[in-house]
Protein backbone atom coordinates (compact mmCIF):
# COMPACT_ATOMS: atom_id res chain seq x y z
CA UNK A 1 0.00 0.00 0.00
CA UNK A 2 0.78 4.09 -0.92
CA UNK A 3 0.16 6.46 1.78
CA UNK A 4 -0.15 9.87 1.26
CA UNK A 5 -0.99 13.37 2.44
CA UNK A 6 -4.65 14.09 0.77
CA UNK A 7 -7.88 16.83 1.06
CA UNK A 8 -10.66 13.89 0.92
CA UNK A 9 -13.73 14.48 -0.18
CA UNK A 10 -16.40 11.95 2.10
CA UNK A 11 -19.79 10.82 0.98
CA UNK A 12 -22.86 12.41 2.59
CA UNK A 13 -24.49 11.02 5.32
CA UNK A 14 -28.02 9.96 4.80
CA UNK A 15 -29.35 12.51 7.40
CA UNK A 16 -31.40 15.72 6.05
CA UNK A 17 -29.51 17.75 8.69
CA UNK A 18 -26.08 17.66 6.91
CA UNK A 19 -26.05 20.30 4.68
CA UNK A 20 -25.65 19.57 0.66
CA UNK A 21 -22.14 20.84 0.08
CA UNK A 22 -19.11 18.87 0.93
CA UNK A 23 -15.51 19.94 2.73
CA UNK A 24 -12.46 18.88 2.08
CA UNK A 25 -11.00 17.03 5.02
CA UNK A 26 -7.08 16.85 5.35
CA UNK A 27 -5.88 13.13 6.35
CA UNK A 28 -3.73 10.76 5.33
CA UNK A 29 -5.26 8.06 2.19
CA UNK A 30 -4.15 4.83 1.58
CA UNK A 31 -4.20 2.74 -1.60
CA UNK A 32 -2.77 0.21 -4.08
CA UNK A 33 1.07 -0.13 -5.15
CA UNK A 34 1.09 0.75 -9.00
CA UNK A 35 0.20 -1.66 -11.11
CA UNK A 36 2.66 -2.91 -14.16
CA UNK A 37 0.64 -0.26 -16.39
CA UNK A 38 0.43 2.77 -13.85
CA UNK A 39 3.16 5.65 -12.45
CA UNK A 40 3.53 7.39 -9.45
CA UNK A 41 3.73 10.43 -9.38
CA UNK A 42 3.63 13.80 -7.14
CA UNK A 43 1.69 16.65 -8.10
CA UNK A 44 3.43 19.90 -8.65
CA UNK A 45 0.92 22.65 -9.17
CA UNK A 46 -2.68 21.74 -9.75
CA UNK A 47 -5.39 23.86 -11.65
CA UNK A 48 -8.74 24.45 -9.87
CA UNK A 49 -11.31 23.68 -12.01
CA UNK A 50 -15.74 24.00 -11.97
CA UNK A 51 -15.34 20.42 -11.94
CA UNK A 52 -14.23 20.20 -8.26
CA UNK A 53 -17.16 23.28 -7.02
CA UNK A 54 -19.55 20.75 -9.02
CA UNK A 55 -18.19 17.84 -6.86
CA UNK A 56 -18.02 19.61 -3.63
CA UNK A 57 -21.88 21.10 -4.35
CA UNK A 58 -22.78 17.63 -5.07
CA UNK A 59 -24.43 19.13 -8.28
CA UNK A 60 -25.45 17.65 -10.50
CA UNK A 61 -24.52 14.39 -8.81
CA UNK A 62 -22.96 13.32 -5.39
CA UNK A 63 -19.44 12.16 -6.77
CA UNK A 64 -19.01 9.10 -4.40
CA UNK A 65 -22.66 8.00 -4.40
CA UNK A 66 -22.08 8.05 -8.39
CA UNK A 67 -18.51 5.80 -7.72
CA UNK A 68 -19.91 3.54 -4.95
CA UNK A 69 -17.71 5.01 -3.17
CA UNK A 70 -17.15 6.69 0.66
CA UNK A 71 -14.07 8.42 0.33
CA UNK A 72 -12.54 10.35 -2.77
CA UNK A 73 -9.91 12.34 -3.75
CA UNK A 74 -10.21 15.09 -6.37
CA UNK A 75 -8.19 16.63 -8.85
CA UNK A 76 -7.48 15.77 -12.05
CA UNK A 77 -5.58 18.34 -13.92
CA UNK A 78 -2.34 19.12 -12.83
CA UNK A 79 1.82 19.43 -14.12
CA UNK A 80 3.50 16.14 -12.19
CA UNK A 81 6.97 14.55 -11.74
CA UNK A 82 7.02 10.77 -12.37
CA UNK A 83 8.56 8.91 -9.13
CA UNK A 84 8.56 5.58 -10.72
CA UNK A 85 6.94 3.34 -13.47
CA UNK A 86 5.14 0.10 -13.50
CA UNK A 87 7.20 -2.56 -15.28
CA UNK A 88 5.03 -2.09 -18.65
CA UNK A 89 5.23 1.47 -19.23
CA UNK A 90 7.68 3.06 -21.87
CA UNK A 91 6.08 6.19 -22.31
CA UNK A 92 7.78 8.27 -19.53
CA UNK A 93 9.79 7.90 -17.20
CA UNK A 94 10.71 8.47 -13.50
CA UNK A 95 11.63 12.10 -13.09
CA UNK A 96 9.59 13.59 -15.94
CA UNK A 97 7.68 16.13 -16.05
CA UNK A 98 3.71 15.80 -17.43
CA UNK A 99 0.60 17.27 -17.88
CA UNK A 100 -2.31 15.06 -16.78
CA UNK A 101 -5.12 14.75 -19.31
CA UNK A 102 -8.39 13.46 -17.30
CA UNK A 103 -9.30 10.56 -19.02
CA UNK A 104 -11.17 8.02 -17.35
CA UNK A 105 -12.91 5.95 -19.82
CA UNK A 106 -12.86 7.44 -23.13
CA UNK A 107 -15.34 5.86 -26.32
CA UNK A 108 -13.65 3.99 -29.65
CA UNK A 109 -12.74 7.96 -31.21
CA UNK A 110 -11.05 9.21 -28.57
CA UNK A 111 -13.48 11.51 -26.20
CA UNK A 112 -14.14 10.94 -22.65
CA UNK A 113 -16.65 8.87 -21.49
CA UNK A 114 -15.82 9.17 -17.53
CA UNK A 115 -13.42 11.87 -16.19
CA UNK A 116 -10.16 10.67 -14.44
CA UNK A 117 -10.89 11.76 -10.42
CA UNK A 118 -14.07 13.08 -10.81
CA UNK A 119 -16.98 10.27 -12.48
CA UNK A 120 -13.86 7.50 -13.03
CA UNK A 121 -14.69 4.43 -9.58
CA UNK A 122 -11.21 3.61 -8.31
CA UNK A 123 -9.04 6.40 -9.63
CA UNK A 124 -7.04 8.88 -7.10
CA UNK A 125 -6.83 12.36 -7.82
CA UNK A 126 -4.16 15.28 -7.98
CA UNK A 127 -4.92 16.94 -4.23
CA UNK A 128 -2.42 14.79 -2.95
CA UNK A 129 1.02 14.73 -2.55
CA UNK A 130 1.50 11.68 -4.02
CA UNK A 131 -0.81 9.70 -6.34
CA UNK A 132 -0.86 7.06 -9.22
CA UNK A 133 -2.75 6.70 -11.89
CA UNK A 134 -2.27 5.17 -15.60
CA UNK A 135 0.77 6.42 -17.71
CA UNK A 136 -1.06 6.54 -20.65
CA UNK A 137 -3.04 9.90 -19.57
CA UNK A 138 0.48 11.07 -18.84
CA UNK A 139 1.87 13.82 -21.83
CA UNK A 140 5.64 15.33 -20.86
CA UNK A 141 6.53 18.93 -20.77
CA UNK A 142 8.61 20.34 -24.14
CA UNK A 143 11.69 20.14 -22.50
CA UNK A 144 12.37 24.24 -23.83
CA UNK A 145 9.31 25.45 -23.12
CA UNK A 146 9.67 28.83 -21.77
CA UNK A 147 6.72 29.16 -19.46
CA UNK A 148 6.36 28.46 -16.08
CA UNK A 149 4.88 25.09 -14.57
CA UNK A 150 2.45 27.32 -13.09
CA UNK A 151 1.32 28.93 -16.71
CA UNK A 152 1.68 25.52 -17.59
CA UNK A 153 -1.18 24.34 -14.94
CA UNK A 154 -3.99 26.38 -17.08
CA UNK A 155 -3.63 23.96 -19.40
CA UNK A 156 -7.23 22.15 -18.91
CA UNK A 157 -8.60 25.80 -19.62
CA UNK A 158 -6.38 26.12 -23.42
CA UNK A 159 -7.19 22.33 -24.16
CA UNK A 160 -10.89 22.38 -24.21
CA UNK A 161 -10.69 25.80 -25.72
CA UNK A 162 -9.24 24.52 -28.29
CA UNK A 163 -11.34 21.75 -29.21
CA UNK A 164 -14.88 23.81 -28.51
CA UNK A 165 -13.55 26.62 -30.91
CA UNK A 166 -12.65 24.73 -33.80
CA UNK A 167 -15.75 22.45 -33.46
CA UNK A 168 -17.62 26.05 -33.20
CA UNK A 169 -15.48 27.60 -36.22
CA UNK A 170 -16.06 24.74 -38.49
CA UNK A 171 -19.90 25.06 -38.02
CA UNK A 172 -20.08 28.55 -38.47
CA UNK A 173 -17.81 28.33 -41.45
CA UNK A 174 -20.30 25.56 -42.96
CA UNK A 175 -23.44 27.68 -43.65
CA UNK A 176 -21.46 31.14 -44.09
CA UNK A 177 -18.25 29.95 -46.38
CA UNK A 178 -17.72 33.11 -48.08
CA UNK A 179 -17.65 35.42 -45.03
CA UNK A 180 -15.10 37.70 -43.95
CA UNK A 181 -14.99 37.23 -40.46
CA UNK A 182 -13.62 40.67 -39.55
CA UNK A 183 -17.24 41.44 -40.10
CA UNK A 184 -18.54 39.38 -37.57
CA UNK A 185 -18.43 38.76 -33.71
CA UNK A 186 -17.38 36.20 -31.02
CA UNK A 187 -18.95 36.90 -28.14
CA UNK A 188 -18.19 35.10 -24.57
CA UNK A 189 -19.34 35.29 -21.03
CA UNK A 190 -16.72 36.12 -19.03
CA UNK A 191 -14.10 32.97 -18.05
CA UNK A 192 -10.59 31.28 -18.58
CA UNK A 193 -11.87 29.01 -21.47
CA UNK A 194 -13.80 31.75 -23.28
CA UNK A 195 -10.90 34.11 -23.10
CA UNK A 196 -8.85 31.64 -24.54
CA UNK A 197 -11.43 30.98 -27.10
CA UNK A 198 -11.36 34.55 -27.88
CA UNK A 199 -7.78 34.75 -28.44
CA UNK A 200 -7.93 31.82 -31.05
CA UNK A 201 -11.03 33.78 -32.31
CA UNK A 202 -8.92 37.17 -32.79
CA UNK A 203 -6.16 35.08 -34.18
CA UNK A 204 -8.81 33.68 -36.86
CA UNK A 205 -9.67 37.61 -38.04
CA UNK A 206 -13.35 37.56 -36.09
CA UNK A 207 -14.10 41.03 -34.10
CA UNK A 208 -14.24 39.43 -30.20
CA UNK A 209 -15.80 40.51 -26.68
CA UNK A 210 -15.88 39.52 -23.53
CA UNK A 211 -17.85 40.27 -20.05
CA UNK A 212 -16.04 40.94 -17.14
CA UNK A 213 -17.20 42.65 -13.69
CA UNK A 214 -14.26 44.21 -12.48
CA UNK A 215 -12.03 46.83 -14.11
CA UNK A 216 -8.91 44.42 -13.53
CA UNK A 217 -10.35 42.08 -15.96
CA UNK A 218 -11.53 44.68 -18.22
CA UNK A 219 -7.98 46.23 -18.57
CA UNK A 220 -6.41 42.31 -18.73
CA UNK A 221 -8.94 41.63 -21.85
CA UNK A 222 -7.88 44.92 -23.35
CA UNK A 223 -4.23 44.44 -23.33
CA UNK A 224 -5.06 41.00 -24.65
CA UNK A 225 -6.89 42.50 -27.78
CA UNK A 226 -10.56 41.64 -26.50
CA UNK A 227 -13.13 44.07 -26.30
CA UNK A 228 -14.28 44.23 -22.56
CA UNK A 229 -18.14 45.18 -21.63
CA UNK A 230 -18.47 45.57 -18.58
CA UNK A 231 -20.47 43.03 -16.92
CA UNK A 232 -22.53 45.60 -14.33
CA UNK A 233 -24.13 47.58 -16.89
CA UNK A 234 -26.47 45.01 -16.90
CA UNK A 235 -26.58 43.57 -13.36
CA UNK A 236 -30.20 41.87 -13.57
CA UNK A 237 -29.88 40.07 -16.77
CA UNK A 238 -30.00 36.73 -15.04
CA UNK A 239 -33.47 34.89 -15.77
CA UNK A 240 -35.49 32.23 -13.66
CA UNK A 241 -38.72 31.16 -13.22
CA UNK A 242 -39.23 33.41 -9.74
CA UNK A 243 -38.12 36.43 -11.97
CA UNK A 244 -40.64 35.97 -14.57
CA UNK A 245 -43.53 35.82 -11.78
CA UNK A 246 -42.60 39.00 -9.70
CA UNK A 247 -43.30 42.10 -11.86
CA UNK A 248 -40.46 44.20 -10.54
CA UNK A 249 -37.78 41.61 -10.81
CA UNK A 250 -38.91 41.20 -14.41
CA UNK A 251 -38.90 44.69 -15.25
CA UNK A 252 -35.29 44.80 -13.99
CA UNK A 253 -34.86 42.08 -16.17
CA UNK A 254 -35.81 43.66 -19.36
CA UNK A 255 -34.16 47.30 -18.50
CA UNK A 256 -31.12 44.94 -18.50
CA UNK A 257 -31.67 42.89 -21.31
CA UNK A 258 -32.32 45.80 -23.40
CA UNK A 259 -29.30 47.11 -22.64
CA UNK A 260 -27.22 44.13 -22.97
CA UNK A 261 -28.98 43.64 -26.43
CA UNK A 262 -28.54 47.21 -27.47
CA UNK A 263 -23.99 46.59 -26.80
CA UNK A 264 -24.04 43.68 -28.49
CA UNK A 265 -26.09 45.40 -31.60
CA UNK A 266 -23.24 48.18 -31.54
CA UNK A 267 -20.16 45.33 -31.58
CA UNK A 268 -21.70 43.71 -34.35
CA UNK A 269 -23.06 46.37 -36.56
CA UNK A 270 -26.61 45.16 -35.48
CA UNK A 271 -26.17 41.88 -36.60
CA UNK A 272 -25.54 39.72 -33.34
CA UNK A 273 -22.71 37.49 -32.03
CA UNK A 274 -21.98 34.52 -34.87
CA UNK A 275 -20.64 32.58 -32.57
CA UNK A 276 -21.75 33.24 -28.53
CA UNK A 277 -19.46 31.24 -25.98
CA UNK A 278 -21.82 30.46 -22.90
CA UNK A 279 -20.17 28.44 -20.32
CA UNK A 280 -22.76 30.02 -18.04
CA UNK A 281 -26.17 28.00 -18.51
CA UNK A 282 -29.44 28.29 -17.71
CA UNK A 283 -29.61 32.10 -16.13
CA UNK A 284 -28.44 33.76 -19.07
CA UNK A 285 -29.99 31.66 -21.76
CA UNK A 286 -32.84 33.47 -22.82
CA UNK A 287 -30.39 36.70 -23.60
CA UNK A 288 -27.75 34.15 -25.10
CA UNK A 289 -30.17 33.34 -27.44
CA UNK A 290 -31.57 37.00 -28.19
CA UNK A 291 -28.33 38.45 -29.13
CA UNK A 292 -26.92 35.94 -31.50
CA UNK A 293 -26.93 36.55 -35.36
CA UNK A 294 -28.79 34.29 -37.91
CA UNK A 295 -26.70 31.21 -39.03
CA UNK A 296 -24.93 31.93 -35.05
CA UNK A 297 -23.30 29.05 -33.49
CA UNK A 298 -24.08 29.11 -29.48
CA UNK A 299 -20.72 27.12 -28.02
CA UNK A 300 -20.67 25.64 -24.93
CA UNK A 301 -18.62 23.35 -22.63
CA UNK A 302 -20.58 22.68 -19.62
CA UNK A 303 -22.52 24.91 -17.25
CA UNK A 304 -21.28 27.33 -13.95
CA UNK A 305 -24.71 27.83 -12.86
CA UNK A 306 -27.79 25.83 -14.58
CA UNK A 307 -27.42 22.65 -16.33
CA UNK A 308 -30.78 22.73 -17.62
CA UNK A 309 -31.82 25.04 -20.86
CA UNK A 310 -35.28 25.36 -22.64
CA UNK A 311 -35.43 26.41 -26.44
CA UNK A 312 -37.99 26.96 -28.56
CA UNK A 313 -36.70 24.34 -31.55
CA UNK A 314 -39.00 26.34 -34.53
CA UNK A 315 -37.46 29.96 -33.67
CA UNK A 316 -34.01 27.95 -33.64
CA UNK A 317 -34.47 26.12 -37.02
CA UNK A 318 -35.61 29.63 -38.66
CA UNK A 319 -32.50 30.95 -37.12
CA UNK A 320 -30.61 28.69 -38.37
CA UNK A 321 -28.69 28.33 -35.09
CA UNK A 322 -26.24 25.83 -34.74
CA UNK A 323 -25.41 24.46 -31.40
CA UNK A 324 -22.39 23.13 -30.23
CA UNK A 325 -21.57 21.09 -26.96
CA UNK A 326 -18.08 19.74 -26.39
CA UNK A 327 -16.89 18.45 -23.56
CA UNK A 328 -12.99 18.08 -22.82
CA UNK A 329 -11.21 17.17 -25.71
CA UNK A 330 -9.85 14.35 -28.04
CA UNK A 331 -7.51 12.23 -26.15
CA UNK A 332 -5.59 11.67 -29.81
CA UNK A 333 -5.03 15.75 -30.37
CA UNK A 334 -3.43 16.18 -26.92
CA UNK A 335 0.57 16.79 -28.20
CA UNK A 336 -0.75 18.45 -30.84
CA UNK A 337 -2.57 21.23 -28.81
CA UNK A 338 0.39 21.43 -25.99
CA UNK A 339 2.79 21.72 -28.78
CA UNK A 340 0.56 24.90 -30.42
CA UNK A 341 0.36 26.45 -27.30
CA UNK A 342 4.48 26.23 -26.66
CA UNK A 343 5.15 27.06 -30.30
CA UNK A 344 2.60 29.85 -30.40
CA UNK A 345 2.69 31.66 -26.66
CA UNK A 346 -1.40 30.78 -26.27
CA UNK A 347 -0.69 30.93 -22.58
CA UNK A 348 -1.67 33.22 -19.50
CA UNK A 349 0.87 35.76 -18.69
CA UNK A 350 2.76 34.37 -15.45
CA UNK A 351 1.22 37.16 -13.63
CA UNK A 352 -1.99 36.38 -14.33
CA UNK A 353 -2.09 32.95 -12.56
CA UNK A 354 -2.35 32.81 -8.81
CA UNK A 355 -1.22 29.78 -6.57
CA UNK A 356 -2.74 28.93 -3.69
CA UNK A 357 -0.89 26.55 -1.20
CA UNK A 358 -1.75 23.31 -0.63
CA UNK A 359 -2.54 24.24 3.12
CA UNK A 360 -4.78 26.72 1.88
CA UNK A 361 -7.08 24.55 -0.49
CA UNK A 362 -10.02 24.96 1.28
CA UNK A 363 -9.66 29.03 0.74
CA UNK A 364 -8.97 28.33 -2.71
CA UNK A 365 -12.58 26.19 -2.61
CA UNK A 366 -14.65 28.70 -0.52
CA UNK A 367 -13.19 31.76 -2.96
CA UNK A 368 -14.13 30.29 -6.04
CA UNK A 369 -17.36 29.30 -4.93
CA UNK A 370 -18.23 32.93 -3.51
CA UNK A 371 -16.76 34.19 -6.89
CA UNK A 372 -14.41 36.14 -4.84
CA UNK A 373 -10.82 35.17 -7.47
CA UNK A 374 -10.20 38.01 -9.58
CA UNK A 375 -8.24 35.65 -11.68
CA UNK A 376 -8.91 33.47 -14.57
CA UNK A 377 -6.28 30.96 -13.19
CA UNK A 378 -6.91 29.76 -9.96
CA UNK A 379 -3.93 26.93 -8.93
CA UNK A 380 -2.53 25.37 -5.91
CA UNK A 381 0.91 23.82 -5.76
CA UNK A 382 1.59 20.82 -4.21
CA UNK A 383 5.04 20.25 -3.86
CA UNK A 384 7.84 22.43 -4.48
CA UNK A 385 10.88 21.36 -7.15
Amino acid sequence: MITTDAWVLHRRPDDPAVPKRGELSRETFSFADVADHEALVEPLVGSWEANLDHALSRDPIDICRQRGESSVVLGNLAVVRVLRTGADVTSVSEGDTCLVLPFGECDRYGYVERVYAYDMPHTVGLLAKRTKLHAGILLPLPEDTPFSLAQWATYGRYFTAWDNWNVAHACWSAQMRDEDPAKHLVFGWGGGVAMAELELARRAGFRVAMTASTDARLSFLAEHGITGVDRRLFPDLSYSAEVADDPEALARYRASEKEFLRIIGELSDGAGAAIFLDNIGSPLYKATLKAMARQGVLATVGWKHGMTTSTLRASECIKRHLHVNTHVWRIHDSARIRDFQNATAWMPPRETVTTYAFDDVPQLAADYAAGRITTYFPTYQVNLL
